[in-house]
């Protein structure tokens, strides 16, 4: 027999025998292999210790089709938390590091469902999955915590969102605030994944638990903010969680030796190790103690810029310190101003200010001196950045309806639109290789750059003008306010923000 044939004959049989089950399994109404696997799929459920063991083969659950084994109860639409304890079974004697084990919320049982899960993998690391259309690619988001003790998917609305909790039992939200509009009943379940077609892996799954419904919760939700990383060229597989915390803080610029990522909380500059690991340091400022989300390194590393509302009228106003920290020293006379980008040779600040009640970009030297206006056009003219050569300021422009990126010579000449579409485009960043532009994109119907929406974190391709959706996310102001690449143009550095209800 053909080995396709073969194979799609124990599929179906495989799936005839488990949605013919004549009891339920524990607290799950049924189970069957998702996908096309090789190896058929079973569940053990031992009463007496409330544990179940899933036998699974199957490629991954991955890309924009899934193989793998689902113990699942069919639930009506609404709010939902479920929670267990995971731990592989080492039967396999070359298992894959990257096995899954998940907790699971899916549309349907068709191969390319969407889906969100909390996905615990071979080497210890703990990740939301999801796919939010029928069909589309898997996004992952990666926990700084590894190897946790309990997993916890939580559904609030249409928002889903990862919980863990270590040795001490107490749960953490850990990444996500991702918008999945399941629409009707969906599956709550558990699964496994060997990630190779040709084994299979066995996992435990204790002490599960399905909760319809959310607890009563307080009027004010609980802000969370995340400090991640992601490549441009692989932004589904390794959107990485770095620090989260239930603080707002936002504006991360990664400093030039790599070594570490400064972001602006409660109006001071933080600097953290650029991997999340080892202690936080407060840069010191001096008197300028309010400092906005605008801030950014010199081209030489020796100084840092940034944008304050210290002074007794609040507005704010430029000033440039030493990197190390120190007494700064105002650049800009007229205020409000608000620092954007240093020119290649670190002589000349561009920045945006309101003038004459309008928002226009200027530029101004560093050594200092009198303001040049650049933009002159009625509506809001912001986040000037210099291209790499510097022949080029990029900005975004709301002058011809929609907010969209446009760039001009550095005298204000040669005023052009860079390309147009149906959404609020914002904070145009270029990669230190030059290669790409990121920004940051609304929809259409978002006035300004408020914080809290759901927005893309969107790249052009300098080469070919090709644009690519990074990552989906909630956020807006703070997210990428600032340049945040990496030095070696390989990750860029974002903050996202999850508002958790704050239940009782």
């Amino acid at each position: 027999m053909n080995p396709k044939v073969l194979a799609g004959a124990l599929l179906l049989c495989a799936i005839s025998v488990s949605l013919h089950a004549q009891s339920p399994i524990g607290i799950f109404e049924n189970h069957a292999d998702v996908g096309a696997v090789l190896h058929p799929g079973s569940v053990d459920y031992d009463a007496k210790r409330d544990s179940y063991t899933i036998t699974a083969s199957g490629a991954n659950i991955w890309s924009r089709e899934d193989d793998f084994h689902f113990l699942w109860k069919k639930l009506p639409a609404g709010d939902l938390t479920m929670t267990a304890s995971v731990a592989f079974l080492d039967t396999n004697p070359n298992p894959s590091e990257h096995r899954k084990a998940v907790v699971m919320l899916r549309q349907s049982l068709d191969p390319d469902s969407p889906y969100i899960d909390v996905a615990q993998h071979g080497n210890a690391i703990a990740a939301l999955q999801y796919r939010d259309e029928k069909g589309g690619l898997t996004n992952e988001i990666q926990s700084n915590i590894t190897n946790p003790k309990r997993v916890r998917l939580l559904k609030r609305g249409d928002y889903v969102y990862m919980a863990l909790a270590g040795d001490d039992g107490v749960f953490h939200p850990a990444a996500g605030w991702i918008r999945i509009p399941f629409s009707g009943p969906f599956y709550a379940g558990i699964g496994v994944s060997a990630h190779n077609k040709d084994f299979t892996e066995k996992a435990v799954f204790t002490n599960v638990e399905i909760t319809a419904g959310s607890p009563p919760a307080s009027a004010a939700p609980i802000l969370y903010s995340s400090l991640e990383t992601l490549s441009p060229t692989n932004a589904a597989v390794d959107r990485t969680v770095i620090y989260s915390a239930a603080e707002h803080f936002e504006a991360p610029n990664w400093t030039h030796d790599g070594a570490s990522i400064l972001f602006n909380r409660d109006g001071r500059l933080v600097k953290i190790p650029a991997d999340g690991k080892g202690a936080q340091q407060i840069i010191d400022t001096g008197f300028a103690i309010h400092c906005n989300n605008d801030h950014g390194i010199s081209p030489d590393s020796k100084w840092l810029a940034i944008s304050d509302t210290t002074q007794a009228d609040h507005k704010s106003q430029i000033y440039i310190l030493p990197i190390a920290g120190g007494t700064p020293r105002q650049i800009t006379k007229n205020s409000p101003s608000y620092w954007h980008g240093w020119s290649p040779d670190g002589k000349t600040l561009a920045f945006a200010g309101v003038r004459d009640g309008d928002f226009d970009i200027f530029t101004i030297p560093v050594a200092g001196g009198d303001e040049t206006r650049l933009t002159t056009t009625k509506g809001t003219d912001d986040g000037p950045e210099y291209s790499l050569d510097g022949q080029y300021i990029y900005f975004n422009s709301v002058r011809t309806g929609l907010m969209q990126i446009w760039r001009m010579h550095p005298d204000g000449a040669a005023q052009e639109q860079v390309f147009s579409d149906d959404y609020n485009n914002w904070f145009p960043h270029f990669s230190p290789d030059g290669k790409w532009m990121v920004f940051l994109s609304y929809d259409k119907s978002v006035t300004g750059h408020p914080p809290n929406q759901d927005v893309l974190l969107r790249v052009m391709s300098m080469d070919d003008k090709k644009i690519t959706v990074l990552a989906r996310l909630f956020g807006g102001q703070g997210t990428i306010n600032v340049p945040s690449w990496s030095p070696d143009s390989k990750r860029l550095a974002f903050v996202s923000y999850q508002l958790i209800p704050d239940e009782k």
